[in-house]
This record gives structure tokens, sequence and C-alpha cells, in this order.
């Protein structure tokens, strides 16, 4: 019989991911242009990251904060995105430096032969050595709640962000 914990440490009663780095993929429904414009969009991000939510800008241009819903800290982002590429580079922490550890790459229809008004969406992060076992399977068990979360919240707007970064 195969070993179907293969991969998984258990630890403090948690189910714990192993590895360095996580990925999650989701087919949505909606173009890769408009899960672009949703994804890189900061305040969009206050609506579908659990460590993240309710973002609103700083004083500081391009940088803003969000509240996990974890702990209640309050953590900074700056989102850096290039249309071209369809990739977002969300850079997160409690303090400065803030660092790249999460990224979505939207993959277009015509490179995996989808209908053009579909597109794949994956989040993935990668383990800062500071992190605790615990810790980085939060983060993963998030980002696996968070890729439906968004791809609720894509199908259900159409891809049109329904907040506005000022």
């Amino acid at each position: 019989m195969p070993d179907l914990l293969s991969g998984y440490r258990v630890d403090s009663g948690m189910t714990q991911y192993g590895g360095y780095g996580h990925c999650v993929t989701e087919l949505v429904n909606v173009g890769a242009q408009h899960a672009f414009d949703f994804l890189s969009n900061p305040l969009s991000v206050g609506t579908w990251s659990l460590g993240c939510m309710h973002t609103e800008a700083t004083a500081e241009p391009g940088r803003y904060v969000g509240t996990s819903l974890f702990d209640g800290q309050r953590l900074q982002l700056h989102v850096k995105a290039a249309r071209e590429l369809l990739l977002i580079d969300y850079l997160v922490g409690a303090v400065e430096p803030l660092r790249p550890r999460i990224s979505v790459r939207i993959v277009a229809a015509e490179t995996c032969d989808l209908i053009p008004s579909q597109c794949y969406v994956s989040l993935m992060a990668w383990r800062s050595t500071q992190m605790t076992a615990d810790r980085w399977s939060q983060l993963c068990a998030s980002h696996e709640a968070e890729i439906w979360l968004i791809k609720a919240r894509l199908e259900a707007t159409g891809g049109i962000p329904s907040v506005t970064v000022s």
C-alpha cells in the first residue's frame, strides 16, 4: 500500500508541508489580462490574502498595509508587476526590508490551449530559513484556500478590480 503521507511530516499535531517552495494553480474563467489587473491591484490583495486582509495605502507611494487574520499583525506590502510576463511579485514583511517571497504567475489561454476567456493562475511561495515548520504549514494551507478565493473573486467580477488604487 502506498504511503499517503510521503513528503509530509507530522509535528505538534499539525500536518506539515515539506520543501522550500509551494505552488498552487487553478483554472480561472476570465482572460489573462483581467486576472492580471485584479491580482496586481494592491487593494484587491486585501480581498483574498488571509495574511494581508483589508489592504490600505500608506503615506509612502506604492506601499500598503494589511492585517493578518491569524494574529492581527499589520503587514507591509509592495506590489511589483510585469504585465508583459504576466508575473506579479508581492514584497511582504512586518519590518524592512520587504522580500519578494510570494508571486503570482498568470498563464494566458494560448500558452496551454485554453479558450480565450480562461487562464491559469499560480500562487507561489518560498520559505525563509527563519520560518518555523508550523508557520510554513500555515502559509501553504492558506495559499490552498486563497487560490479558491482568487478564482471566486475573479469569476464573480469578470476579472475587473472592484477597488481602485488612488
